[in-house]
């Protein structure tokens, strides 16, 4: 081919990266060292053994081990061992190990990136440009908050041993992502990779030595799905972090339920791709391309739901159909590759499997016309037309290079499209008309929302999922945040008394009092209701006398008052500086009835002066938290990309449900309760069940304190009922415990739509309340571009 013929056709002549020093350096490793432990590898000619393939190639590139329960318990044996030395170092000492590890793996930059590739299947380009990149310079970041984390960060420290599962799709990002932040927060790590794509963790391993990383720090087993559930259920394991498919995430909330462990989930998604109709066409088209084209759709992150206005929407199929047409497809290796290889044969069966199931269902596949390699695991890019949003296609992740693109009329009707999904990990908006643009970004429940971008990433950015997309985040202050706990440890248990008897039969038991018989009832909906069943139990004063009978709720009222509660969103659209007006209000009326608080207490059992000190805690917290309504601030984060910033925002969790004991009785309620109004969630409360008295008085505060009617929601009766309940309740989105003794069974029934479990007594001191408002949020971030 002469130059004219090259400068008239724009075909790319072949120009692959050469592989040479990763296959020698394979070879060299063909009977695999073994895992990483303490700063050595270590077999065991015992342990079963894996291949490792080429998925473009098939060629079978190593054989790996497949870790024991015994090698999992050393590895453990050996992060608890490196604790003491690893924090000792000090903050700048362990900021200079994370600074040799970013130095190193930019050192070694070309090798990770075909060693990548070779192993996971995606282009070279991608490895090289995105994934090696952005691994250094997540410990470059950390490094900065390792130096800084006793200042940042005070009367925080590190959980202890992390473990860390990560997955196929970005095996070394994902290894940085994890790693780095648990170092920097001073913990020590047990890493498990995919067994699809261990060898960067392998190379990884070689560079901790080179780098300087002080024994057990960082040890590193490989092995399959049976590895990392020995791995994150092992008792000598303090938190742990997942990134992997939401099934498999609701199975490890599970095992870990009452265990006491840190946890952090990053799942999957079915992200929306919104293109209104007065976006740049071409630039939203180069966005599907990165949002779901990019590493060959498979990213959790994906934006595989493409909603386009309807004025618009022919035209940009049609464009999105052309530029179909002009992609590449084949060896990853060479660097005009736009589409590489899927991981496994498995993966390709299921994403083949789930594209037949949308034609079946009516949708119309869209896909590039082109020849596949004849070897390897490759699959077509395309997108669907015409698919239901109840179709398989339109609700479950594919994992591969396929959209689904269905069409809206109004913001109004994309939100309700976008939102239409389980997941809440990403999204991406495109508008030309920057008020229309951040509208949208507001009102989608994602963890990360690009504004005319897509699929971007910054050490510094928080990056993280809502709903079923898990919880947690990672990537700057927030992703720090994940690996430090309180040093404080939960207030001791008051002294002891009888159990609560929720019988709701007539007990004979006299009076305490002579007084009027009072009515205790349920609060719901902004107004006093009485109990679906229609049972009450007796509240008595310590010593067996009756005091009153209070309502006793069941599940059908946990159902109505999150129905309730549901219904009055317009509690978290208020500005906070009106929310923080009803909480003043509401504190100015308890400090109006702290005489009828104080008794009402101290009938139901509490000395006076304890009484009079809960209720002047209670007027306390409320009053701070309502001062700190206005201040939950977000921020914006320099990031790597031009004329590019991310701003983070502190949201609502929506619905949270909040279950008190009989400690602290009224100001560990207030306290909780007012954190999480101040940041604009609805609550359904369950009070302590010896207090119910207290909490009847509470009701008659808030229906004169002008909040509105389903904000706040009050059920007495037995949290051991009422707890698992609105910890199941899909529509609940958080959930926050006192009693540990109910915290097994709470975190079981919550994997189901995987809320976040906030465990502990909510505290009303400063501190205590200003982790309460730190937890009554969740961080999105939201990237926006601006200049020319």
């Amino acid at each position: 081919m002469d130059i004219t013929e090259i400068l008239t056709t724009m075909e790319y002549g072949p120009n692959p990266e050469s592989a040479d020093d990763a296959l020698a350096w394979l070879k060299d490793r063909q009977d695999w060292p073994g895992h990483f432990i303490a700063g050595a590898f270590h077999a065991d000619p015992q342990e079963t053994a894996m291949k490792v393939e080429n998925p473009a190639t098939h060629a079978v590139l190593a054989t790996m081990p497949v870790a024991s329960a015994a090698t999992v318990d050393a590895a453990v044996a050996a992060a608890r061992a490196a604790l003491p030395g690893w924090r000792g170092l000090g903050p700048q000492g362990r900021a200079r190990v994370l600074y040799a590890l970013a130095r190193h793996l930019q050192k070694r930059a070309r090798f990770l990136a075909v060693l990548e590739t070779l192993d996971n299947g995606k282009p070279i380009r991608e490895s090289r440009d995105i994934d090696v990149p952005l691994a250094a310079r997540h410990f470059y970041h950390h490094a900065g908050w390792a130096a800084a984390a006793e200042v940042e960060f005070p009367g925080r420290a590190g959980w202890g041993v992390c473990a860390q599962v990560i997955p196929w799709n970005f095996p070394l990002l994902m290894l940085s992502w994890k790693i780095a932040p648990a170092l920097a927060a001073g913990n020590t790590v047990v890493l498990k990779p995919a067994e699809q794509t261990p060898l960067t963790a392998l190379a990884f391993a070689e560079i901790c030595r080179e780098a300087g990383v002080p024994d057990g720090a960082v040890n590193i087993v490989f092995g399959a799905g049976d590895t990392g559930a020995t791995l994150v259920a092992h008792k000598g394991v303090d938190k742990v972090a997942f990134t992997g498919s939401t099934e498999v995430g609701r199975a490890i909330r599970r095992s870990l339920a009452g265990s006491g462990k840190g946890l952090t989930l990053e799942l999957g998604g079915k992200s929306p791709f919104i293109v209104c109709a007065d976006a740049d066409l071409e630039a939203a088209v180069e966005g599907v391309v990165d949002g779901i084209w990019f590493n060959g759709g498979q990213v959790c992150c994906a934006g595989s739901r493409l909603l386009v206005q309807e004025g618009i929407a022919e035209r940009f199929y049609a464009r999105l159909r052309d530029r179909l047409a002009r992609l590449r497809i084949g060896d990853p290796l060479h660097k005009s590759t736009d589409i590489g290889a899927i991981v496994s044969g498995d993966q390709l069966a299921r994403i083949r499997r789930l594209v037949a199931e949308g034609q079946a269902q009516g949708g119309t596949l869209h896909a590039a016309d082109a020849a596949l390699p004849e070897t390897g695991h490759y699959h077509l890019p395309g997108f669907f037309t015409g698919a239901e949003p109840a179709s398989t296609v339109a609700r479950e992740e594919i994992f591969g290079p396929v959209a689904v693109a269905m069409t809206f009329r109004t913001p109004d009707e994309a939100v309700a499209l976008a939102n239409n999904t389980a997941y809440g990990l990403a999204a991406s908006v495109w508008s030309e008309n920057i008020n229309t643009a951040l509208d949208l970004a507001a009102r989608v429940r994602a963890g990360v929302v690009w504004v005319n971008g897509t699929n971007l990433f910054d050490a510094a950015a928080p990056f993280g999922g809502m709903k079923e997309s898990g919880f947690g985040r990672e990537g700057g202050r927030a992703g720090l945040e994940a690996y430090l706990h309180p040093l404080a440890d939960d207030p001791a248990p008051g002294p002891a008394t009888e159990p609560v008897d929720f019988s709701t039969a007539p007990q004979g038991a006299g009076p305490a009092a002579e007084a009027v018989d009072r009515t205790l009832k349920l609060y719901v909906g902004g107004k006093q209701v009485r109990p679906d069943g229609g049972g009450s139990y007796a509240v008595t004063d310590g010593t067996g006398r009756s005091v009153a009978l209070a309502a006793r709720a069941n599940r059908k009222d946990v159902r109505n008052a999150v129905e309730a509660a549901v219904k009055a969103a317009g509690w978290a659209r208020m500005p906070a500086a009106g929310r923080a007006q009803v909480l003043y209000f509401l504190a100015e009326n308890m400090d109006q009835r702290r005489a009828d608080l104080a008794v009402s207490l101290t009938r139901a059992g509490l000395a006076e002066d304890a009484a009079d000190r809960e209720v002047g805690a209670a007027v306390d917290a409320l009053i701070f938290a309502a001062g700190m309504a206005d201040k939950l601030d977000g921020g914006l984060h320099s990031v790597g990309q031009p004329r590019m910033v991310a701003m983070t925002m502190r949201e609502p969790w929506g619905v949270a449900g909040l279950v008190c004991d009989d400690r602290a009785p009224l100001s560990a309620l207030i306290a909780g309760v007012g954190a999480l109004l101040a940041a604009g969630n609805r609550v359904v409360a369950v009070p302590s069940a010896r207090h119910a008295l207290v909490a009847g008085d509470l009701m008659q505060l808030i229906a004169t304190s002008d909040v509105p009617g389903g904000a706040l929601n009050l059920l007495t009766g037995d949290p051991a009922e009422l707890a698992p309940v609105l910890a199941a309740h899909d529509e609940v989105d958080a959930l926050w415990l006192a009693d540990p003794a109910l915290r097994a069974a709470v975190e079981t029934a919550a994997a189901g739509n995987l809320k976040p479990v906030m465990a502990g007594l909510p505290r009303s001191d400063p501190a205590g309340l200003a982790r309460l408002l730190q937890g009554a949020t969740q961080v999105k971030t939201i990237w926006v571009p601006y200049g020319a």
